[in-house]
């Protein structure tokens, strides 16, 4: 036996005649013997797909600690416990283990997407072995098997179809084609893509109509299934890009933690003389009040609470920190069935000899009306039309029920759309009419054909292809508009309505005797050609809308389809995504190179007849040109590309398992507009990333002022470690998580996405969180200073100092509202979280000063009243500056702005300019000189 494509991948069986195949694959239509099957399942293994291996649960915890910053902590908590302190050992223990439980609860990293795949294969076959029919297992079956299918059938594998009457495919998981596939046993050019091999049925499909034979070619990761999970295997899944961001800012940080916490290491013990003890104790103090312990704790519930608020709005979140990309996401990359439109097939036009009807209502539900020149028409308006809706009820396979007033149709999505157009003309007589006879459609024949009783004669009605039906009609002309019923006149007219993207039926009839009761084919000629019926898979209405409004906001939408080129095009133009002949075919796209390829994927909005594979260039093409990519789908062949994406977003209605697993975002209406709203929503979580991260960083940034401007005084320290790491990780989290409620700024919905490279911190936060540090910082120390010049001791100096720093957070947290705005204004009571929270943190800070055992624990000493007034003055002073210093930048931000650039305290202005797509670009030649995050 020759090696088949699971040994060699090299076959092309569709363009291979049968009797080559059963050369090949040493099998016969008589099958297979079991001994034979058994001697192939050894070689060829099973047919079924490998599961993919969970990652060890504790490896998956641990990972939390693997970070440089996380590093640094633990060092400070080995030198603590080196020196005997135990105290501040546990705690910096205790803070890193909470921070990785949330973490390790917030995960959810298992990849469930080839246990989907798994999932979408049948569990039995009828196979033929030994010229005897049996059922067996799925995963027996082996290259040469013999397979009996018929309609509902799952296909098991691979199958080279060596029998094929009236048999129809449903390959939309696979191929992305909206109506179900004729097959033949036709052999077909090498170069055909997946789509265009009607003689092959693949795994994973799923029969709809008819029955058929066939020999099995490819089984388990061989199929063409079993590729796109092979493919899923080796797709690389990108970072998003906040944690890539905050993987450099931690880099960073810690690089100049360990390079600060070295230079006052030296300057402490060279020039102020500390003893190592002590030195070691303000080295750990410096290095804990730099680290920003508390963020990934905030970050978590900012992220935490945007995934609860898509919920309620149908955009299900499975990776917590894609709640943020989407606000970042330049171009969505959408699919077209199912997604864009309503994969349901709709009459739009009925054409006649002499007129030409219009149809209004959406789906197969006959909720709608026919028109002529917008007068509503119905049955009884001539007999041609009436004849023309009684052919297409008749000569349909679909079966129409109703319940009380609502009417459900199920069958073929080609059948149904006409049976639809019927009810909606008022036609229900097809309930009572009995066929004596059918001649079944055939994707060689390309017709179907019904014998109608009736009174005084029996009727053929025909419907077809049209080049089909005309080559079988005759045509007698209308009174006066005799050019308008000719063979050549009826082809303009399909021309034109073909370059629409549109489906068309064409119908006839034939009166004959009432003796007749069966069809020969030689009945089906001379028929009276009746007219012609165009159809349309419609865009959903709310994808139209969601689409203008991601333009507005400066996102590119992109359809990326396996339908006809012509269909593609039309659809595009209907949903305003394409306008001009802006689509190009995946034949074509098979001829660039990735560099190629990376210029057409920014150059066109349509791609037409793709590939899994395409599919999949097209998001690494779009990404290497800097574009943050979100890629909708709901079939297995949209997989892949899901998963690359920076935003995979599945169909949670439509969508297979597979899809879902392998996207960070499931639509539970499978409405695209939820994803304009996502997209939004992502916006106004960024936006408080950014103001928690802006509060967060200047209070580090304070209390790492205030212990290395103190080594540099050579005075005694005016808070310790142990107060740091309360004030960062109470006091900040708890008023920092205020901060996730915060309501969108108003301009979310019409401002252009964020660049991929700008990063979170640009020159306006770094000036404003350094100005903060210093401001605050020196507020503490001035504080911590009169009260020893006025006699207090170091206990009540610290004491102040603590609650200096807190009371200034409380007021910055008011500050961090708006980000340049001022904070009183008709909303300051729009998130009453906020008072909630200062609240909390006021009584949590009064037990933390009053208490014996917290004063015992954190070396404090209870305030008096005369203290805690000068600590309100001086928090209310820090507020009123802040916001003195916002009313400030945002004034030169504004000019700045309207000068064409963006406000940078250490730079000259940076001038910008609008890329293709409306968003804003910096014309520095070198994007990495702002990225300071």
């Amino acid at each position: 036996m020759e090696k088949s494509s699971n040994s060699t991948g090299q076959v092309h069986w569709h363009s291979l005649p049968v009797d080559e195949i059963y050369r090949r694959l040493d099998t016969s239509p008589e099958g297979l013997t079991d001994k034979s099957a058994e001697e192939r399942s050894l070689k060829y293994g099973w047919n079924k797909l490998p599961e993919k291996s969970g990652v060890n649960p504790v490896m998956k915890f641990l990972k939390h600690f693997d970070n440089l910053l996380i590093y640094i902590l633990l060092i400070a908590a080995v030198i603590t416990a080196l020196m005997g302190n135990w105290l501040v050992t546990g705690v910096i223990f205790g803070v890193e283990l909470i921070n990785a439980v949330i973490g390790y609860i917030q995960e959810n990293k298992a990849e469930r997407a080839i246990r989907g795949i798994s999932n979408m294969l049948p569990g039995h076959a009828k196979v033929i072995r030994s010229s005897q029919t049996k059922s067996i297992l799925a995963e027996s079956l082996v290259p040469g098997d013999i397979v009996l299918l018929k309609a509902g059938d799952k296909i098991p594998a691979d199958i080279r179809l060596t029998e094929a009457t009236n048999m129809k495919i449903e390959e939309a998981v696979l191929t992305g084609e909206s109506l179900p596939v004729n097959k033949t046993t036709e052999v077909f050019p090498e170069e055909s893509l997946p789509a265009d091999r009607k003689c092959m049925a693949y795994s994973g499909t799923l029969v709809t109509n008819g029955i058929g034979t066939g020999i099995v070619v490819c089984t388990g990761v061989h199929t063409q299934i079993g590729q796109i999970s092979k493919m899923m295997e080796n797709v690389q899944t990108l970072s998003t890009p906040l944690m890539r961001k905050f993987d450099r800012f931690g880099k960073m940080l810690a690089i100049a933690i360990i390079f600060l916490s070295a230079i006052f290491f030296m300057l402490g013990y060279f020039i102020q003389g500390y003893a190592l003890n002590e030195l070691f104790l303000i080295v750990v103090g410096i290095a804990v009040s730099l680290i920003p312990e508390g963020l990934p704790v905030l970050m978590t519930i900012t992220l935490a609470k945007g995934v609860l608020k898509m919920a309620k709005q149908n955009a299900i979140i499975r990776k917590l920190p894609s709640v943020e990309t989407l606000g970042e996401v330049t171009v969505i990359c959408s699919d077209k069935t199912g997604t864009l439109t309503k994969n349901e097939m709709t009459v739009t036009d009925v054409l006649l000899a002499n007129k030409q009807y219009t149809v209004t209502g959406v789906g197969y539900s006959p909720v709608g009306e026919i028109f002529d020149n917008g007068k509503k028409v119905a049955m009884g308006e001539s007999d041609g039309f009436d004849e023309l809706l009684q052919g297409v009820a008749l000569c349909s396979t679909s079966e129409a029920n109703k319940s009380g007033d609502e009417w459900s149709i199920i069958g073929d999505p080609t059948e149904s759309a006409l049976l639809s157009l019927a009810l909606k003309g008022g036609y229900y007589g097809f309930k009572n009419n009995k066929r004596l006879d059918i001649i079944p459609f055939d994707s060689s024949q390309k017709f179907m054909a019904v014998l109608i009783p009736g009174e005084h004669f029996n009727t053929i009605y025909l419907k077809g292809a049209p080049e089909k039906v005309l080559e079988m009609s005759v045509f007698h002309g209308s009174i006066g508009q005799s050019d308008t019923n000719s063979p050549e006149w009826w082809k303009e007219q399909l021309s034109s309505l073909a370059s629409e993207g549109k489906r068309i039926i064409a119908t006839a009839s034939k009166k004959v005797p009432l003796d007749y009761k069966n069809i020969l084919l030689s009945d089906v000629f001379n028929m009276d050609f009746l007219g012609i019926v165009a159809m349309i898979d419609p865009p959903r209405q709310e994808a139209i809308k969601a689409i203008e409004q991601c333009h507005q906001a400066g996102v590119e939408v992109k359809m990326i389809t396996g339908d006809h080129t012509l269909t593609a095009k039309a659809i595009g133009e209907s949903l305003n995504i394409v306008k001009e002949d802006n689509v190009i075919s995946g034949p074509e796209l098979e001829k660039l190179s990735d560099i190629e390829l990376e210029a057409v994927a920014k150059k066109y909005q349509v791609f037409a007849r793709t590939t899994p594979e395409h599919k999949l260039r097209l998001v690494k093409a779009l990404q290497s040109n800097g574009q943050i990519v979100a890629m909708t789908g709901d079939g297995v062949n949209d997989a892949p590309a899901l998963k690359r994406a920076d935003v995979g977003i599945a169909m949670g209605i439509k969508g297979t398992d597979v899809t879902k697993d392998s996207a960070e975002m499931i639509l539970a209406d499978d409405n695209f507009a939820t994803i304009a709203k996502a997209v939004f929503e992502g916006r106004s979580i960024y936006d408080n990333l950014k103001k928690s991260i802006l509060f967060v960083l200047p209070t580090n940034g304070a209390e790492g002022f205030v212990m290395m401007a103190s080594v540099l005084i050579g005075g005694h320290m005016p808070i310790t470690p142990l107060q740091i790491l309360w004030i960062n990780l109470v006091t900040a989290v708890t008023l920092g998580f205020a901060l996730a409620f915060e309501p969108g700024e108003p301009n979310v919905t019409t401002r252009p996405p964020r660049k991929p490279n700008e990063p979170i911190l640009d020159g306006f936060l770094i000036w404003r969180i350094g100005f903060v540090s210093v401001l605050l910082g020196s507020i503490t120390l001035m504080v911590h200073h009169f009260l020893i010049q006025f006699g207090a001791d170091y206990g009540h100096a610290r004491s102040a100092a603590v609650n200096t720093l807190v009371a200034g957070e409380v007021f910055y947290l008011l500050n961090c509202r708006y980000l340049r705005e001022p904070v009183l204004g008709k909303g300051f009571f729009s998130n009453p979280k906020v008072f909630y929270a200062i609240s909390s943190v006021v009584l949590i800070q009064l037990f933390f000063t009053y208490t014996p055992f917290m004063n015992i624990l954190f070396d404090t000493t209870p305030l008096h009243t005369r203290e805690l007034t000068w600590i309100l003055a001086a928090g209310l002073l820090f507020f009123i500056i802040v916001e003195i210093e916002k009313m400030i930048t945002k004034k030169i931000f504004d000019n700045d702005s309207e000068k064409g650039g963006y406000f940078n305290p250490f730079k000259k202005i940076v001038p910008i300019r609008k890329s293709e797509n409306g968003t804003m670009k910096s014309l520095w030649s070198n994007p990495s000189r702002s990225n300071f995050m």
